[in-house]
């Protein structure tokens, strides 16, 4: 017994040891993080005591504490509003166009650039469609409303040749959704790309041995062997997206959006912004706002939970 109580006591020392090693290991990084930690807090954590404004009469003389409670009143005039079910329509289809091609073009591209046996080749590729990803919507902005202008823009000049009449992309409320939702994806794909091909290297050579052996050829093993094998990732990515059903993609839109097409390019975001920013209604654009949080949550509870049920994929 005594041997045994020296035993436990040791391993308990030699824990403890353990411990205040790997502390004094990980202390730097530790450190490194605190500023992080602290600009989170203030104004991830500390900015939602201001959601208590969308269940006011916000008065800025009376200030945040001081102004009148009036409950769901905002909530009520926000959705009495005659363009809010637009906006919002305008917002889930934007959204859902933006992720379905977001999933789809990235996984294409993938299996294209896996079958480019060159390396150099093949990571030149990979540069150039990442690029774009660096690049903010407001360069990218001026560089597609140069491109796609109805007068001077390439693409009508190309269209023009092919004898098709000038489309005023960015001016046409037809036109200017697609012209979102082709440009983002145009953007972000070559970001989506990289996960996709980390998925590929996991898959099992053997079985595109066996495959060849059964007489299979490229694209029979990409349908029966490479899509099986990164269908989970798929799944994962295509489930966390869910989270984004209502964002639109505020920067984007805005800096290229104009009052001739807000009835099919407005979204929540950039509604939110005229109402608090241009209109000073600062009730009403928290009500939405936080509308769009509640919703936003709910789908990403949701994404998490069918992400562990059809992935396996757990955050802790």
């Amino acid at each position: 017994m005594k041997n045994n109580g020296k035993i436990d006591n040791t391993g308990k020392i030699e824990n403890k040891m353990r411990s205040a090693g790997k502390l004094k290991r990980e202390l730097p990084l530790i450190i490194m993080l605190i500023p992080s930690v602290i600009l989170v807090l203030i104004y991830s954590y500390g900015s939602m005591v201001g959601t208590v404004i969308a269940f006011q009469k916000f008065n800025i003389a009376k200030g945040l504490f001081g102004s009148e409670w009036i409950g769901l009143v905002n909530f009520r005039n926000l959705f009495s509003m005659p363009n809010i079910w637009p906006i919002i329509r305008n917002t889930v289809v934007i959204a859902l166009g933006k992720m379905i091609g977001g999933i789809l073009v990235p996984v294409i591209f993938a299996l294209m650039l896996n079958e480019v046996s060159k390396g150099k080749l093949k990571k030149a590729f990979q540069t150039m469609v990442y690029l774009p990803n660096f690049l903010s919507w407001v360069i990218l902005a001026s560089i597609f409303t140069d491109i796609l202008s109805p007068s001077t823009g390439i693409v009508n000049h190309f269209l023009g040749f092919l004898g098709v009449e000038p489309i005023f992309f960015l001016g046409s409320t037809t036109w200017f959704p697609i012209t979102m939702i082709i440009t983002d994806i145009w953007k972000v794909f070559g970001f989506g790309s990289i996960i996709y091909l980390a998925a590929l290297t996991g898959i099992d050579q053997n079985l595109y041995e066996a495959s060849q052996i059964d007489g299979a050829g490229r694209i029979k093993q990409t349908i029966y062997v490479t899509l099986p094998g990164i269908l989970s990732t798929i799944i994962l990515m295509s489930v966390l997206s869910m989270g984004n059903i209502l964002n639109g993609g505020f920067d984007q839109i805005y800096n290229m959006y104009n009052a001739s097409v807000y009835e099919t390019g407005d979204i929540l975001d950039t509604f939110v912004f005229r109402l608090g920013i241009e209109n000073a209604q600062y009730a009403l654009s928290t009500a939405a706002n936080l509308f769009k949080s509640g919703v936003s949550l709910v789908f990403v509870t949701a994404s998490y939970g069918l992400a562990y049920k059809f992935a396996g994929y757990r955050i802790f």
